[in-house]
């Protein structure tokens, strides 16, 4: 299985993650900012989710959004996207080069 979503497709290797740096999943992420504003919204997120072959991801998507949405703000902008990173590891299945 690939993540769809962009250039940078990745496979799952056996070990069952994503794996790739923190850039290309930066670059990734972004490629689900629908509208182009630089920020990710809930809807946005839980796209990037579901591409990823993750289950349950309103849920998922909702948890990403209280981890990472430091300002309460709703989205996740330039900023906050480091705070996303622990979530991707720990729910989205990838493991991320730093």
């Amino acid at each position: 299985m690939a993540i769809r979503g962009g250039d940078t497709a990745r496979s799952v290797p056996s070990g069952g993650k994503y794996q790739m740096t923190v850039d290309e999943f930066k670059n990734w992420l972004m490629k689900f900012d629908v509208d182009k504003d630089g920020r990710i919204s809930r809807k946005e997120l839980r796209r990037a989710v579901r591409s990823s072959g993750g289950l349950f991801s309103g849920w998922k998507s909702g948890r990403g959004m209280v981890e990472a949405d430091a300002d309460g703000s709703g989205f996740i902008d330039e900023q906050e996207i480091d705070c996303l990173l622990d979530f991707a590891e720990t729910s989205m299945g990838f493991k991320l080069y730093y």
